[in-house]
């Protein structure tokens, strides 16, 4: 018998963050998001045609899908990360992506 583990982030998700997830699948290669807590969602948006993107244009093409959310969504969403998928391999010339993406798949406990 095997023993699947899911990762910490997706117990996390609710009705809610599967909505945000809904909404920008179509847009995007790989959407992923859940309630930090109470008052916080993250979001991890990764597709391919952020590669060579700066990040204020690759934030610009999520929040035109993020608009289209209620907005008390809109107003808990506190992180949105967006990655290349070369940018989630563990190589130097991507650490800070590398530890912005470990700090979403195991996050903290939460102060609230």
């Amino acid at each position: 018998m095997s023993m699947i583990t899911i990762p910490r982030w997706e117990a996390k998700r609710t009705a809610e963050t599967r909505m945000v997830e809904d909404r920008l699948r179509p847009h995007f290669q790989q959407v992923d998001a859940y309630r930090y807590n109470m008052a916080s969602i993250r979001l991890r948006v990764i597709d391919r045609r952020f590669e060579e993107m700066k990040r204020d244009q690759r934030d610009t093409m999520v929040e035109q899908e993020l608009e289209k959310l209620p907005p008390e969504t809109q107003g808990d969403i506190l992180m949105l990360l967006t990655f290349a998928p070369s940018e989630l391999a563990q190589e130097p010339g991507h650490f800070r992506e590398f530890m912005l993406n470990s700090d979403f798949e195991d996050p903290s406990p939460t102060m609230l």
